[in-house]
């Protein structure tokens, strides 16, 4: 019993609008689960063990869980013994990849999930000066301040949110010092040491203290519906939408796959999103006269299953990029691609028609609209 945690989640009834709230039990020995109706003092699952897409590196807080297709968000800690555990496991801090490091930023992801951490949340972004000066308000008056939110607001970044053991002190670990010369001296294998330039130049940012890591990730994620800092300007006309799945994404391989990407396209934007049901099944509309109705409960299954990151791509030379991403990610079935077509992400990246790694826009015409319906339906 003592070391089983709780946690207060709450689920949406999405026919009904009505949220219900569970006490969600997790034994980590025996790795069953156990739901209890709060309202009703009734057990709602009795002690079991959930299926394979249950996972248990997502039991922090805010953090969503997928339990026999009923989307919970995890709320609260149902208890001290819990809350003592679990906090220091999953410190939050912030991951900010500037703009001269932002070609590497596949890399850098893959660098951050092979460390450790868990990506909570992710977006790309292009912060105005003004928006530049008030993130690096503290050193207003600095001889370096103009030149640092000059340099800050010239390109696009990535802002992320890290949750891991010691998540502040382990990012600046594996940052480096500060000046990208000295971290090739004396942290070699480093982050700045590895595609910084110098003390500005440098790569990426971490916050240095549990205060300034909630008001950074709050300047960059804020409330949901609050008004976003360094909103990007989309492609428009030729772009078209990728989604890295969430099996990538748990698996500690959405790096790779999006340096396959930046390899061969413009990244212009792209976000982390956390999919309900009804979401994942509107956006995969097109496909439900297509596939039966098991194959399309199984697609929107996966979708929902964890985090997915959302991105538009385009082409560097401004020519249409729907047909050459699509022939990129290969065919839909990955057992197919590794024949036909071995180096497309479908064939490294995917496990299985459902699970096929990633999602590309099948039709010219549906790039834009598939782009907007994440960075501008969405949104709102």
């Amino acid at each position: 019993m003592a070391s089983r945690l709780c946690y207060i989640a709450e689920w949406l009834d999405s026919t009904s609008g009505v949220v219900w709230k569970y006490q969600l039990f997790y034994y980590p020995e025996t790795k069953e689960v156990e739901m209890v109706d709060i309202k009703n003092r009734k057990h709602f699952l009795k002690k079991i063990r959930p299926p394979p897409d249950f996972r248990e590196e997502l039991l922090y807080l805010n953090s969503t869980v997928t339990l026999y297709t009923r989307q919970l968000k995890l709320v609260a800690y149902g208890d001290e013994f819990t809350r003592s555990k679990m906090q220091a496991r999953h410190e939050r801090t912030l991951a900010m990849v500037k703009p001269d490091a932002y070609k590497h930023l596949g890399k850098i992801i893959n660098g951050i999930q092979r460390s450790g951490f868990m990506i909570n949340n992710l977006r790309v972004c292009k912060l105005s000066k003004a928006e530049a000066q008030a993130f690096y308000e503290v050193h207003r008056g600095k001889p370096f301040y103009d030149t640092l939110t000059d340099f800050m607001s010239s390109g696009r970044i990535c802002a992320m949110e890290l949750t891991g053991p010691n998540a502040i002190d382990s990012w600046r670990q594996l940052l480096g010092p500060t000046d990208s010369d000295v971290a090739r001296q004396q942290a070699p294998n480093s982050i700045r040491a590895s595609f910084g330039t110098n003390k500005t130049y440098n790569a990426c940012h971490g916050s240095d203290a549990p205060d300034t890591a909630a008001q950074e990730l709050a300047f960059f994620f804020g409330r949901p519906g609050s008004a976003a800092v360094g909103k990007c300007d989309l492609g428009g006309r030729g772009t078209t939408l990728g989604l890295v799945k969430p099996h990538v994404i748990m698996d500690c391989a959405a790096g790779l796959l999006l340096d396959c990407v930046m390899e061969n396209f413009e990244i212009t934007a792209m976000e982390m999103f956390k999919l309900d049901k009804s979401t994942a099944a509107e956006f995969y509309e097109v496909y439900k006269g297509v596939l039966s109705p098991g194959e399309f409960g199984a697609i929107t299954d996966e979708l929902t299953s964890g985090p997915c990151i959302a991105f538009e791509v385009a082409d560097r030379d401004g020519a249409d990029s729907v047909e050459p991403f699509r022939q990129l990610c290969g065919p839909l079935d990955p057992e197919l691609a590794r024949v036909l077509r071995p180096n497309s992400l479908r064939a490294l990246f995917g496990l299985n028609k459902v699970k096929n790694g990633v999602h590309c826009t099948d039709l010219q015409v549906d790039g834009p609209l598939e782009v907007n319906y994440f960075f501008a339906i969405l949104q709102s």
